[in-house]
């Protein structure tokens, strides 16, 4: 077994390097400012978000990310607009990466809800430490040594890259839906020995708000899909919220896994939720699924003297 998750890492970080496919959040509903430029401030509240993923627990090298996204609603000369910040950790085998992105949205009201048009301008740092294992029992015509390969870098390595985003995002009282791309620009990581880029990733987004005749449930359906040109990822969820408190739901993502979704709204907006991948592809056989973790609270800001008012939001 170990031959096999050793030819596993390594074969995981050689296309890794080449073509690195962005997180898949599973509760991806409460991070959309990770995939869309387009959504900074379409909620017309100050809004903070986190997300941190332990991917295929129990596998050596596994994927862990964290996300944090700030976005809030503007008006510079009068001009309806959204802006935000966005931190992304994304760690994985020899790779360290750290995404740092300033958004801006024109906001544009389309019939009954408001269409933003964003932009991501940020900076990509990519870190590379390597601590090459090769099993014992692996023969020298198995695996290709580190030191034959010249694109691999031998030692640790950081650069930085300029990375550019766009996206639309339509929402309105009971829809959201969205088009982006993110590493627009294709940035190039300049190693001493190799030059990998980053691909660039494509997301349609959609979601709507059923009101059942019981006034306390409803149902909230969506979907995303991504794709980096090579590898595509398709997701469906449906959860069921009651009295705008309590959630909780599936997910699917086709040919990966099965996710359970939990949540809860506290006091004052205060929203936690949980989610668990039961993995159905192979790597399940190897793996105890994926840990996922979100936060987020939303308020509005009030100049005059009168206490800040707080509310539930329908989409985050």
């Amino acid at each position: 077994m170990s031959k096999r998750l050793g030819i596993f890492i390594l074969s995981l970080v050689s296309i890794v390097s080449y073509s690195q496919h962005d997180t898949p959040f599973s509760q991806y509903m409460f991070t959309l400012g990770a995939v869309n430029p387009g959504y900074a401030g379409s909620s017309d509240q100050i809004c903070l978000s986190g997300a941190s993923r332990q991917q295929w627990v129990g596998f050596p090298g596994n994927p862990s990310s964290s996300f944090f996204n700030a976005s809030a609603p503007v008006k510079p000369f009068g001009i309806s607009s959204g802006v935000g910040l966005s931190i992304l950790s994304d760690n994985l085998a020899f790779e360290n990466n750290l995404a740092l992105a300033a958004t801006y949205a024109y906001r544009l009201s389309i019939g009954s809800g408001t269409l933003g048009i964003g932009v991501d301008f940020g900076l990509y740092n990519q870190a590379f430490s390597a601590t090459w294992y090769i099993p014992d029992n692996a023969s020298r015509t198995d695996i290709q040594q580190p030191g034959q390969d010249p694109s691999i870098p031998q030692e640790s390595e950081s650069q930085i890259a300029l990375d550019l985003g766009f996206g639309l995002y339509y929402n309105t009282d009971n829809l959201y839906f969205g088009v982006s791309t993110k590493h627009l620009n294709q940035p190039t990581i300049k190693y001493e020995t190799a030059n990998p880029y980053l691909a660039r990733h494509y997301y349609v987004i959609a979601g709507y708000r059923f009101q059942l005749s019981n006034p306390l449930y409803e149902i909230l359906p969506s979907a995303i899909f991504r794709s980096d040109g090579r590898i595509n990822s398709f997701d469906v969820s449906g959860l069921v919220r009651y009295n705008k408190k309590f959630w909780g739901g599936v997910s699917y993502r086709a040919g990966d896994a099965l996710i359970g979704i939990i949540g809860v709204e506290l006091i004052n907006g205060l929203r936690v939720g949980y989610s668990y991948d039961f993995t159905t592809s192979e790597i399940g056989n190897h793996s105890n699924g994926s840990h996922e973790f979100t936060l987020g609270y939303c308020f509005s800001l009030s100049l005059d003297k009168a206490p800040q008012k707080y509310k539930s939001i329908r989409f985050l």
